[in-house]
């Protein structure tokens, strides 16, 4: 897309009316030439000439499916701008009415273009052969068009399930990665190998197939073991993913074994060489079902088997045989008289208690372990107060991370991007700094210092600005401006004797004159100095 049709946010831009401004929103979901981005771009622009409008803005979503809004980041910017008066624009210039999007309910499409009219803002479909101007002829078009759109992705759903179906039935593999001990491997229309696909790969042309083959004979051995454990030597999921796990050998993840791991591989036909598809769907993005067995597509002796077909026809036994199915009365029963016996609940307590069900089975039958200890009257010992605050908190960070944006947006000096997903912010398109909460552990005695706890993902680097919070976790104490490669792990704990490299301010406004004083522009530094801890904490 040229650049002349693109102003970014923040650039000066010539007084003049606001009816002659517009934006413009591009989607394309495929690498479909009719819907292009630049074929997009060039048509509006067209439009835009003939209307003589001024593009001052792209809200663009490259490969996004129409089907709803999540996941569409281009049209989100466009609905939040509007909605919080941020727009400078008086129209939203679409090619037609299948980019605005292909909604299954036409009423969601109309309650985004309501939106934007609702404040003042006319969303113009450039490509329609009518004016939306909300007479009735274009208002009955522009339904029917909304309606096209959505029929259009029910029957290519219905098409490409049917395919795929078809696909299965030949005895290919439809779908993403394996369980261990599996690969995928990629052969042409004539049948001939063209190399293993890793995890993440896919097939680039359309007469390209996808079949199962066994791995290697160390891997071959390995799940044969978990078949001998489970069916010979008694053992269960969780013992056997614990051995694995102590003897080192490594899964396909490079993850730790799970219970998990081990009841797929016990499940999986693969391994006696039969393929199953379409045991369950996801039609349209809507909720994943279960289809019943009539719907299900099987493949017999397509693979080269790995487990003796008798040894997993036990192992299929065995596991139908240990599912019991209880009423609820008979599951809160049961744990009631577990509490009575060990005095206490928890994840560990329940899950190595016999004839109790799983925690997994609780928590899938009454919503979460919380709820079940209510129905039960135990009170835990353990402090959920972080359970019911989380969204509290997060909105909290949302407005730090929007206070510090606009901030250093009005300081010429900065150029800022910010993911409020993440509550991180980018400075000069090289810096990162992601805020936290850190809350405040109970002090087991009085004489003991503060101490904080805070989440870390792995993926952090640059800067981590932590607000502390007090002995309550009610207000926030202080902040802490953190150097995230000294940070180690997932869960980061800290003292005020224990920071070292770290900076610390009382309010919001010192944060941000911190943040300026860091990362300003043509600072030799280009990032905060490693302090005292005994000068900067307290």
């Amino acid at each position: 897309m040229a650049n002349s049709l693109v102003i970014r946010k923040g650039t000066s831009l010539a007084k003049r009316d606001k009816a002659l401004r517009a934006a413009q929103y591009v989607r394309m979901s495929t690498d479909y030439q009719r819907y292009s981005i630049q074929n997009q771009a060039a048509a509006i622009a067209a439009f835009a000439s003939q209307k003589n409008l001024t593009i001052v803005r792209t809200y663009l979503d490259e490969g996004r499916s129409g089907l709803r809004i999540k996941g569409r980041p281009g049209l989100i910017e466009l609905i939040k701008d509007v909605r919080a008066g941020q727009a400078d624009f008086d129209h939203v210039l679409v090619y037609d009415v299948s980019r605005w999007g292909r909604f299954q309910d036409v009423d969601e499409s109309a309650h985004y273009e309501f939106v934007c009219k609702q404040n003042g803002i006319k969303v113009t479909y450039c490509a329609e052969q009518f004016d939306n101007d909300g007479s009735l002829l274009s208002s009955i078009v522009k339904n029917i068009k909304r309606v096209m759109a959505a029929e259009y992705s029910r029957e290519l759903s219905v098409k490409v399930h049917t395919g795929q179906c078809r696909v299965a039935s030949l005895g290919f593999r439809v779908g993403g990665p394996l369980t261990f001990g599996l690969r995928r491997e990629l052969i042409d229309e004539n049948r001939h190998s063209k190399g293993e696909l890793t995890r993440g790969q896919r097939k680039s042309l359309q007469t390209d197939r996808v079949r199962i083959r066994a791995g290697s004979d160390e891997e071959g051995a390995i799940v044969k073991w978990i078949f001998h454990q489970f069916v010979v030597e008694c053992q269960s999921d969780i013992e056997i993913a614990r051995q694995l796990n102590r003897a080192g050998i490594a899964n396909d993840n490079r993850r730790p074994w799970t219970d998990n791991m081990i009841h797929r591989i016990l499940k999986n036909e693969n391994y006696v060489g039969n393929i199953i598809y379409n045991r369950t769907s996801r039609r349209l993005g809507q909720k994943l079902v279960k289809n019943p067995r009539h719907q299900w597509v099987r493949g017999e002796a397509l693979i080269d088997p790995i487990v003796d077909r008798s040894l997993f026809a036990q192992a299929q036994k065995i596991m139908a045989e240990r599912y019991l199915s209880l009423p609820d009365d008979q599951m809160l029963l049961r744990l009631r008289l577990l509490l009575h016996r060990k005095r206490k609940l928890s994840f560990r307590v329940i899950e190595d208690a016999a004839g109790v069900p799983s925690v997994a089975s609780y928590v899938k039958r009454f919503g979460s372990l919380r709820k079940v200890y209510a129905l039960v009257r135990y009170v835990s010992r353990r402090d959920c107060d972080w359970i019911d605050t989380r969204g509290f908190w997060s909105e909290v960070l949302t407005r730090h991370v929007t206070e510090v944006v606009e901030a250093l947006r009005s300081d010429k000096g900065f150029r800022v991007d910010v993911d409020e997903k993440r509550s991180c912010v980018t400075i000069n398109g090289e810096t990162r700094i992601f805020f936290l909460t850190a809350r405040q552990a109970a002090k087991r005695r009085l004489n003991h210092l503060p101490y904080w706890r805070v989440y870390r993902r792995r993926e952090m680097s640059g800067f981590l600005v932590a607000l502390r919070l007090d002995e309550r976790n009610k207000e926030i104490e202080d902040y802490l401006i953190l150097p995230a490669s000294r940070m180690r792990g997932a869960y980061i704990g800290f003292s005020n004797a224990m920071i070292h490299g770290a900076t610390r301010v009382e309010t919001l406004d010192d944060l941000i004159v911190q943040i300026k004083k860091y990362f300003r522009k043509g600072s030799k530094s280009g990032a905060p100095k490693r302090s005292s801890a005994r000068r900067r904490t307290r």
